[in-house]
């Protein structure tokens, strides 16, 4: 009997149709095209616009592409989750609505939460679903609403952060193709460094907390910064060298669309040639949970069967990893 590994079988995605440029941004907060660009590498990115429209909205138009684009059944989807940190509201799970919204009757569905991480530990999860034998098929949407969270007076995270949302599905593969290898991590000392003090059973929602804009995304950018060039770069490193690859024999870098001098750290320690190093953060800004699948997508017609994909993230907690995966189609 053929071991059973767990593939991506089909990619989809949505972004929303409004841009916010660097230089709308130049007249909203103190900042300037060149400066984003210089430190992030960021010229625009997608801002969800409409009234009660959260991140399902996002997720359910990027599975629907993806049922689309496949030709898939929604009814022999087994599995929703859908991987984000601006859930539409707390308590009842976002993927439970996405999956009922585009006929996915026979699934099971809840939210993973692991800040820009969610995504690469939603393919962990997937995939050991997918490889248990019980399941055929897994839908994993990486999601995020982040302008629901943000200070469009704090230039350290407004020009950062865009809405956006992806999807992949994963299925059983006998041809030794998928998921290879997983090295994910995580550290609680970067609970202080990246977080939104309020909203949470700590701290619940009041009238101080909103007048005190305490239910923004707060970034120590520096520190955050240092902690995700190491984290990123030893991860795809030590994958790496647990499983014999060399920058020849590593086709494509999929890394969290953060901070392109993050990126190319990453890839530095890679020895990869820039050529495999797949980057849309001009476009999108940060998606958060949503940049490892709007990769996928964007490139999709690069990869080729067979070829060698390493995946890293980092994100606010700390988490973080990398994940070394097989294209199956």
């Amino acid at each position: 009997m053929n071991t059973i590994t767990s593939a991506i079988t089909a990619v989809g995605a949505y972004v929303p149709d409004f841009v916010l440029s660097n230089k709308v941004l130049e007249t909203m907060v103190d900042t300037n095209d060149e400066w984003i660009t210089t430190r992030t590498g960021i010229k625009e990115r997608r801002i969800l616009k409409g009234d009660k429209l959260g991140t399902s909205f996002l997720a359910i138009k990027a599975a629907q592409n993806l049922i689309e684009k496949s030709g898939l059944d929604p009814k022999e989807i087994d599995m929703v989750i859908v991987a984000t940190a601006t859930p539409d509201m707390p308590v009842a799970a976002t993927a439970v609505y996405v999956a009922t919204q585009i006929g996915a009757v026979n699934a099971f569905a809840y939210d993973l939460q692991a800040a820009c991480s969610s995504f690469l530990y939603g393919m962990s999860t997937a995939s050991a679903y997918i490889q248990s034998g019980r399941y055929k098929k897994v839908l994993l949407i990486g999601a995020d609403k982040m302008s629901s969270i943000i200070d469009y007076t704090d230039r350290a995270t407004c020009i950062i952060f865009g809405d956006g949302a992806g999807a992949v599905l994963f299925e059983p593969n006998t041809e030794g193709l998928g998921l290879q290898d997983e090295f994910l991590r995580s550290d609680g000392i970067g609970r202080e460094y990246l977080k939104i003090d309020a909203g949470g059973s700590i701290l619940p929602a009041s009238k101080e907390t909103v007048e005190n804009s305490q239910h923004y995304v707060f970034q120590d950018g520096k520190t955050v910064f240092k902690y995700a060039v190491t984290g990123m770069a030893d991860v795809s490193s030590i994958i790496m060298e647990r499983n014999n690859l060399t920058k020849d024999s590593v086709d494509w870098l999929i890394a969290h669309q953060a901070n392109r001098r993050i990126i190319d750290a990453t890839a530095s320690r890679m020895e990869l040639d820039e050529s495999k190093v797949l980057i849309n953060i001009e476009k999108y800004g940060n998606t958060t949970s949503a940049t490892l699948p709007l990769l996928l997508n964007d490139f999709e017609s690069k990869f080729k069967k067979g070829d060698n994909l390493i995946f890293a993230a980092f994100g606010g907690g700390f988490t973080w990893g990398s994940i070394y995966l097989k294209w199956a189609y």
